[in-house]
């Protein structure tokens, strides 16, 4: 047997393990997400099945993948639930924080968007237009509030991960179900009004043209004006109900 086969066995194993860290942190590869079988990863990373069985094994040392008995290999949450779904209860049992999220919401996405303009793909484009037209469809449909939530909710997603920055895809990721909360309480309380809705699907068309048109600073601001939209109709229509409320008291006392 050659003496150096056992080096150049760990050398490609070790490009195999960080191809497939690259994947996972573009986000080809998701939490969750079963990996190809071993005959597609050799095929698609030109190594031999030994090679690639060692690249997996460093990686599942590395706390990256998950293997499950008869079902084979999973990219493990890279997000410990011990450390964020505290902190998720936390902030969602204070009403306030809605709007503190909505700020964080364009802080990031109005970032996002601007880079997605800049660096998305057409195979990016592509995705997104999807996610838009599949937002369309459910609103034609008539479908459940939380159907759309999602689809709203996938859109906004989707151009975040056109951005190609991997740390804000994981940061976005990390309060995902935060993030879906806010789209939920505008389905809820801004869809319902028609004025609204059409003031939100002019708001959600501006922003894919944008991103997928490669006009950066337009997406930027699109975004920017999108959450700042919602943000101030939930903020109105909190007033509103408010004034509402008052009314009725002094009518018919405490």
């Amino acid at each position: 047997m050659n003496m150096q086969e056992p080096k150049r066995l760990e050398v490609t194993a070790e490009l195999v393990a960080q191809r497939i860290e690259t994947f996972i942190m573009d986000g080809v590869l998701k939490p969750g997400q079963a990996l190809p079988s071993e005959r597609q990863l050799t095929q698609r990373l030109a190594v031999s099945r030994s090679a690639l069985r060692e690249g997996l094994q460093i990686l599942r040392v590395r706390g990256l993948i998950e293997t499950r008995h008869g079902k084979g290999s999973f990219v493990a949450n890279l997000i410990d639930s011990t450390v964020s779904k505290p902190l998720e209860h936390l902030l969602q049992a204070q009403g306030r924080t809605l709007y503190d999220l909505l700020e964080v919401r364009e802080l990031l996405e109005s970032e996002a968007a601007q880079l997605a303009a800049s660096r998305g793909t057409e195979a990016d484009h592509i995705m997104i237009r999807r996610r838009f037209q599949e937002l369309e469809d459910l609103q034609m449909q008539d479908a459940a509030p939380e159907q759309v939530a999602r689809a709203d909710h996938a859109f906004h997603a989707a151009i975040c991960e056109a951005s190609h920055n991997p740390v804000l895809v994981h940061m976005i990721s990390l309060f995902n179900d935060l993030m879906l909360s806010t789209v939920r309480v505008s389905v809820q309380h801004l869809y319902p009004d028609h004025d609204s809705k059409r003031r939100l699907d002019r708001q959600h068309a501006r922003l894919c043209n944008a991103v997928t048109q490669g006009q950066a600073d337009l997406a930027r601001r699109a975004a920017k004006e999108h959450i700042d939209g919602i943000r101030r109709q939930l903020q109105e229509l909190e007033a509103k109900q408010l004034r509402l409320e008052h009314a009725r008291q002094r009518l018919n006392g405490l």
